[in-house]
């Protein structure tokens, strides 16, 4: 009879904790309901509603107009007849790559040196101030220092060059604005950076010293490696954000001109959808930058856990 009791009582004792766990799960549940109803709704209704879009002609407001139009969408978009793939997917993805290498390589001069100066608060504070600042004071002011008589074509007159339309010409527009969307993305980058290097352990550097170790070789053996977890986190972000800018563009050229030099993927779904109504055109580029951002994203990764780096 006591060891019948003893097992009921062994039983009790985990039926109990089962029960806990389930009021615990109930009110976990409870918490995160807002949160998970915001991302419902402001993320994956949207995202499957542009799907549907994708696929459909639609001029907008009225859901009753809405018709199956298949993948005659995505045929226009991707034909080489058109201008998405060239030179507006084209530009894109040189903006992109343009702004991504300069920020990363900007970045990590800027936070080694840091890393090696007094006042580093005062320095990451100064910094980070393009990001704060509003993209529209960032484009302006960058846009009078590119005119004819900025401060950027005095400079160049001073030394005997002549005027440089940067944002009128063609050939140079792009790299303009590129220059200015690597400038005002090194802030948030060197805030990253910086705190990656103090994860360094100091032991390391004191024992390449100790081994004859130069500085040069100190940064691309201890400092470059142990960096590279840091650097991914900064690189997906940089180019995330490099494929979906254009409102320094709309800021700095007005309409992606000249001759669509500076017209990228995210503006011209923008103008087919807002400006020409053409929600199913713009909802297939959507579609595809969307693909582009995933795939250069799990390349980014792949190539990280080939080179054994820690990416959780």
């Amino acid at each position: 009879m006591t060891s019948a009791v003893g097992r009921v009582g062994t039983l009790a004792v985990p039926a109990q904790r089962v029960g806990k766990l389930q009021r615990e799960g109930r009110a976990a549940y409870l918490f995160l309901a807002p949160a998970l109803l915001f991302f419902c709704v402001f993320l994956i209704l949207p995202f499957i509603f542009a799907i549907v879009l994708a696929f459909s002609d639609w001029g907008g407001f009225d859901l009753g107009t809405l018709k199956w139009a298949g993948t005659a969408n995505f045929g226009d978009v991707l034909s080489f007849d058109g201008t998405f793939v060239k030179p507006i997917l084209v530009n894109t993805l040189l903006f992109a790559f343009g702004s991504v290498f300069l920020a990363t390589f900007g970045s990590v001069l800027v936070a080694y040196c840091i890393d090696r100066l007094a006042f580093q608060g005062f320095w990451r504070v100064l910094y980070f101030l393009p990001v704060v600042a509003t993209v529209v004071a960032i484009g302006n002011v960058w846009k009078m220092m590119y005119q004819p008589a900025g401060l950027i074509n005095g400079v160049l007159n001073k030394l005997g060059v002549n005027s440089i339309g940067f944002l009128s010409d063609a050939s140079y527009a792009l790299p303009s604005v590129t220059v200015v969307q690597a400038w005002a993305s090194i802030g948030g980058a060197v805030l990253i950076l910086t705190a990656g290097l103090k994860a360094i352990p100091e032991m390391y550097y004191e024992a390449a010293e100790v081994d004859g170790a130069n500085s040069w070789h100190m940064f691309w053996s201890i400092t470059l490696p142990l960096l590279r977890p840091a650097l991914l986190f900064v690189l997906i972000t940089q180019f995330i954000g490099g494929l979906q800018s254009f409102a320094l563009i709309i800021v700095m050229t007005g309409d992606g001109g000249p001759v669509n030099a500076t017209n990228v993927a995210a503006f011209e779904m923008y103008q087919r959808a807002f400006k020409y109504g053409a929600w199913g055109t713009a909802s297939a580029m959507a579609m595809v930058l969307f693909v582009i951002i995933l795939a250069i994203t799990l390349l980014q990764l792949w190539v990280a856990r080939r080179r054994g780096e820690e990416t959780s």
